[in-house]
């Protein structure tokens, strides 16, 4: 989980550099009750279930041209306009996201017991700027650091489930990169660590990615990717 000039740096043995970035847009996502889903399953199902979900969201940041920082547990993580110039990187994280609570909530917790159901997440994002690096030398990892990843974070721990939810500097960029998109205020809400914020909600209907449900371009890019 490397851009490739860092993949290049390190497999030439070069000491790599942190870089800032100006302006990126991370997601951040979990599944809802995973506590409760990991009393019930074996840890063995626990990682099928999240092998299962993640290879889709992995297909779909192939799709949007969204990078995948990390995995945690049941966390997912990834930035837009990091390791290329995407003057819509909102509007391309808030595709993913309808895409990926979309996927998920196709995805059974359990394939050899339908009853509990499929996959739920919460999502979150939020807008600003980061200084990338790579921390360790032993099993190295490419990490995001500032007070936006933070926030990014808050988003997510303060949405609700299959709803997508954003700080308000995302919002107003989404307007811009998307004016078709539909926007709600949540009002402001306590967020720790920040205190009060203005949050909004996004539709996930009616989107910029309806026309391609409608004519199955993502459904049979996913179709492809399974039979891989």
């Amino acid at each position: 989980m490397f851009p490739k000039h860092i993949a290049n740096a390190l497999r030439n043995g070069q000491k790599v550099e942190p870089e800032n970035h100006d302006l990126v847009t991370i997601f951040f996502s979990d599944i809802v009750g995973f506590t409760d889903i990991s009393a019930k399953l074996d840890p063995l199902k626990i990682s099928e279930m999240l092998d299962r979900l993640y290879n889709s969201f992995d297909a779909l940041s192939d799709y949007h041209d969204v990078f995948k920082v990390e995995t945690i547990g049941d966390a997912y993580m990834a930035v837009t306009n990091l390791t290329t110039a995407q003057s819509d990187h909102c509007k391309r994280i808030t595709e993913f996201a309808i895409d990926a609570i979309r996927v998920a909530n196709q995805t059974l917790v359990d394939e050899e017991n339908p009853s509990m159901g499929f996959v739920n997440i919460r999502v979150g994002f939020h807008s600003g700027s980061v200084v990338s690096n790579v921390v360790g030398t032993r099993n190295p990892r490419y990490c995001l650091f500032g007070d936006t990843v933070n926030t990014a974070s808050r988003m997510e721990s303060n949405s609700q489930k299959n709803r997508i939810h954003c700080s308000e500097i995302s919002a107003k960029l989404l307007k811009k990169q998307c004016p078709r998109m539909r926007i709600y205020p949540r009002g402001r809400i306590d967020v720790k660590g920040k205190g009060e914020m203005e949050t909004f909600w996004i539709h996930t209907e009616g989107s910029a990615t309806a026309k391609d449900k409608k004519n199955g371009t993502i459904r049979n890019f996913m179709k492809s990717v399974r039979k891989k």
